[in-house]
């Protein structure tokens, strides 16, 4: 059926996907005339969105109806369940109906299980953890390959520290690079792409392993420099609860007894058997409760940044207390 859903957090994803079916169905000649969109905060969105797409076609192409952040798969009053039933199945075949939102459908609601059962395409675009590097060195190595940029499996590494999950910085910084190397046939290197891609993932990681030492000031001076380079608190926060997460983890199954690599990145969800390694000399002088500890505090952090907070006085005040937990033996 002519019907697609898309949501997750990866808004920039999503923009692409929405692009290519835009391209692909609507006549840049009858666009006007065969394209509707709706925003949330329009008076009756969805009725108004169902009825248009079965308006018949102008011209040459198809029809497109995109409800923008819709509520429709978390919440669906009756009157709009009835109409969605009577039109889902008789939207006609040269017109489509593409729903986007940032949450994940309900699974348990009457208006996403009728969706599932006439989407054509019912698609999840998830922001990568910021600390499955395997993950964000594919990503990187995708966009590249897209764009059009040569990369050496070092700068890869490097870019994905660098730029983390934000999928629109990746594509930014790598049609910077393409302009950069526009006339080149050689793979960029580590000291082109340290002076045109500027840090900031990698600086989030280097204060987990400053607040993991229990060092204050460095931990205080790295989240200084964030902030002077407008990196997001919430981005910040979900690489450290990622980072004491995979620690913990790694923690519980040392002292469990467990010696195997392969066992152990399992249960911590790390693709790389290698670098366990590393993780358990990083871990060796945290016990246990240390980390379970932190947890908490990660969470707090989080909410207040939810609850908007100020982002430079909150992350100093609950890096503080990290360090504090961290540096008691």
């Amino acid at each position: 059926m002519p019907i697609y859903v898309y949501w997750g957090e990866d808004d920039f994803a999503i923009e692409k996907a929405v692009a290519v079916l835009r391209d692909r169905i609507l006549d840049p000649l009858w666009t006007s005339f065969n394209y509707t969109a709706f925003p949330p905060d329009q008076p009756d969105a969805i009725i108004q969105a169902l009825n248009q797409v079965m308006t018949p076609t102008f011209g040459a192409g198809g029809r497109l109806v995109w409800l923008i952040n819709t509520t429709l798969c978390q919440q669906c009053p009756e009157n709009v369940l009835g109409e969605l039933q009577r039109t889902l199945a008789v939207i006609p075949e040269d017109a489509f109906l593409l729903l986007t939102s940032r949450n994940k459908p309900d699974e348990r609601l009457k208006a996403t299980k009728f969706l599932k059962q006439f989407a054509q395409e019912f698609r999840e675009f998830p922001l990568i953890p910021p600390w499955k590097t395997e993950l964000l060195v594919q990503a990187v190595n995708q966009a590249a390959q897209t764009v059009g940029v040569k990369l050496t499996p070092q700068t890869a590494e490097l870019l994905a520290e660098s730029i983390g999950n934000d999928t629109r910085l990746l594509y930014t910084e790598m049609e910077k690079l393409r302009l950069f190397t526009e006339g080149s046939n050689k793979p960029l290197d580590v000291k082109t792409v340290t002076q045109l891609v500027r840090n900031t993932t990698q600086n989030t990681l280097q204060l987990a392993a400053a607040i993991r030492t229990g060092d204050t000031a460095k931990a205080l001076g790295i989240i200084a420099d964030l902030m002077n380079a407008s990196e997001p608190g919430l981005r910040i926060v979900a690489t450290l609860i990622g980072q004491f997460r995979t620690w913990l983890w790694v923690k519980i199954m040392m002292e469990g007894g467990e010696r195997n690599p392969q066992a152990i990145a399992k249960a911590a969800e790390i693709a790389n058997p290698k670098r366990i390694y590393f993780l358990q000399q990083e871990v060796n002088s945290l016990s246990v409760q240390q980390l379970i500890s932190s947890l908490p505090l990660l969470l707090e952090l989080e909410l207040s940044l939810k609850q908007g907070a100020s982002e430079t006085s909150i992350l100093q005040t609950k890096v503080i207390e990290l360090c504090q937990v961290c540096q008691r033996r």
